[in-house]
């Protein structure tokens, strides 16, 4: 295997560990809530918590890439998440269990920054957007197996399986890394800067319209896949009569999708541009967004609605890698607070939608179309006039 395949392999197993941790117990909420003694409701706070976790401990693991170099805060995070994983499946409350999920996501989103740092850190070897678009390939596997797997753990041997099964990734992840990733970042590169000098580095990123244009712009369309992963158990298994274990079929097609797109991603903008091929792509997002809320609004049949969230899903294959490379690539010397940060707003704006399906929730698709909806069109307005 080329040094380009292992690093592009490693790391989209890293990036995967997002994907997996969500999607692999998703059928299982009605269980976990019947087990807990609670509703769906009480269930989905679960997924609240590790959205929130994602979102907030990717703002740590940032400056201390930079400081400390890719390795450590890596292999530190892999090992917790390990522990918080196991602990997960021998949880006895709702409560215990919202709060491990929560420990869990601030641990593993370590691999997620650090992945999109080591791309920045051989951008100089390797093109960075065939890098990040073969990271999604492997990547993007996860949101396709994870459902079946979760499904048939679950059936087999009950929803605890399925994090003892998470646990024994991070095992995996940790092993590899610790044998064949290097460290990317020289130690005359790293930051030495205070806190103080850390919080100056996020003002100034927050406040720059280049990271804003590409950064916000990403999270936003992200906050619609996340309204899709928080709403779509309940609209295909109880609106529209999608049997349990074949909801991750369907959930994986749109999985598909971002796999397919994202390597002709690449294509478009080696020979379009990247700005022009993000811009198009955040647009056909919006499209698709409002075509879902007029489907949902006109009372279209199943196959409507599905085609409008499977394209919404395929077309960030576009968007999502592109704009991390445009987000991140203009500031070298923070590389791993720019991922950090472009991660936090992409999970921030997720827990945000995933939270709104559930509060809107009135039994009918309507929450989850609306949601999308306004995430992409948000999206292709706050594009336009950050670039104007």
């Amino acid at each position: 295997m080329s040094r380009q395949n292992r690093l592009a392999f490693l790391l989209g197993l890293l990036s995967a560990f997002a994907p997996l941790s969500i999607d692999m117990y998703l059928s299982s909420l009605p269980d976990i809530g019947r087990d807990m003694g609670v509703g769906i409701d009480g269930a989905q706070l679960t997924l609240a918590a590790y959205f929130l976790g994602l979102g907030t401990g990717q703002l740590v693991h940032g400056p201390l890439a930079d400081r400390l170099g890719r390795r450590p805060p890596l292999f530190v995070g892999l090992v917790v998440y390990i522990i918080a994983s196991a602990l997960c499946a021998m949880a006895t409350s709702i409560e215990a269990l919202i709060l491990l999920r929560l420990c869990q996501a601030l641990a593993g989103c370590a691999g997620m920054v650090i992945a999109r740092a080591v791309v920045r850190d051989v951008a100089h070897e390797i093109d960075p957007v065939k890098l990040m678009s073969r990271l999604m390939l492997i990547m993007g596997v996860a949101p396709i197996l994870a459902p079946l797997m979760g499904g048939y753990l679950a059936a087999a041997l009950g929803w605890r399986a399925i994090f003892w099964f998470l646990a024994g990734v991070g095992a995996v992840a940790l092993v590899c890394c610790i044998a064949f990733l290097p460290e990317t970042l020289a130690p005359e590169k790293r930051q030495r800067a205070s806190v103080f000098a850390v919080l100056r580095s996020y003002l100034s990123l927050i406040t720059d319209r280049r990271f804003l244009a590409t950064a916000a712009v990403s999270g936003l369309t992200m906050g619609g896949m996340f309204a899709y992963i928080a709403g779509s158990p309940f609209v295909f298994i109880s609106i529209y009569g999608v049997a349990p274990e074949h909801y991750g079929l369907f959930f994986g097609a749109g999985a598909a999708g971002f796999i397919l797109m994202s390597q002709f991603g690449g294509r478009f903008a080696a020979q379009y541009g990247r700005d022009r091929v993000f811009t198009m792509g955040v647009a056909g997002v919006a499209c698709c967004g409002a075509a879902l809320t007029g489907c949902v609004l006109l009372g279209a049949p199943f196959l409507a609605v599905y085609a409008a969230i499977v394209l919404y899903i395929a077309l960030l294959g576009v968007t999502v890698p592109i704009g991390s490379v445009l987000a991140i690539t203009p500031f070298p010397h923070i590389a791993g607070t720019a991922s950090a940060l472009l991660g936090t707003l992409q999970f921030g704006f997720g827990a945000i939608a995933g939270s709104l399906v559930s509060a809107l929730h009135n039994g009918t698709a309507l929450p989850m179309a609306i949601t999308l909806g306004l995430a992409g069109v948000s999206a292709i307005g706050a594009r336009l006039l950050l670039t104007r």
